[in-house]
């Protein structure tokens, strides 16, 4: 693992590679193929900045296996599964990290990961709002992580679901909340 400067921003995809099979899912599952698009465009500008993505997933309980045998069960399943994996399957240069609860960080590596490739910036986006990106952006600001959260960039079960934890993300985080296109490079400029 090469070493970054200090203040490098990585861009979190959390739990796009996912099964939907839950309650909810397959509203969670067409809104997840919704915002494919903008992730991997604001992938490609963290490509062309030299900046680390890091996929963060559950592992579906499944407490054997690889990060690839999640990618393959969801092309195995079809539908959104398969929809959101075909478009933003971890890729080689990737770094992934299994996750066994709702945060990113919550019995992860994630913040030792962090901390050797120089992230001092993260760019929250994924799924769903209201669960997994707000539990992980409360704890990025606790380890005083810089946070974006981009609006056109994580979903959740509802509109108004995504509605409130993105007004709790911007209101009790003080965590910009804006779309991808509204933002040069990899990071809102700061004020």
């Amino acid at each position: 693992m090469a070493s970054r400067k200090a203040n490098a921003t990585a861009l979190i995809i959390l739990d796009m590679v996912n099964l939907f099979d839950f309650e909810g899912g397959d509203a969670l599952g067409a809104r997840a193929v919704a915002i494919c698009a903008p992730i991997a465009r604001l992938r490609q500008r963290f490509d062309a900045a030299a900046q680390p993505v890091i996929h963060v997933n559950d592992n579906f309980a499944r407490w054997q296996g690889q990060f690839s045998d999640l990618v393959d069960a969801c092309l195995a399943a079809g539908g959104d599964a398969a929809a959101t994996v075909r478009r933003l399957s971890p890729r080689r240069h990737d770094y992934h990290v299994l996750k066994p609860k709702h945060s990113a960080f919550h019995a992860t590596p994630l913040a030792i990961l962090l901390y050797k490739l120089g992230v001092r910036r993260l760019v929250l986006t994924g799924v769903a709002a209201d669960s997994c990106i707000l539990a992980t952006a409360q704890d990025a600001k606790m380890h005083e992580f810089g946070l974006w959260v981009p609006a056109d960039c994580v979903a959740a079960i509802s509109p108004r679901r995504k509605r409130d934890a993105l007004a709790v993300v911007a209101q009790s985080l003080l965590v910009p909340v804006v779309r991808s296109r509204d933002v040069r490079g990899v990071f809102p400029a700061q004020p």
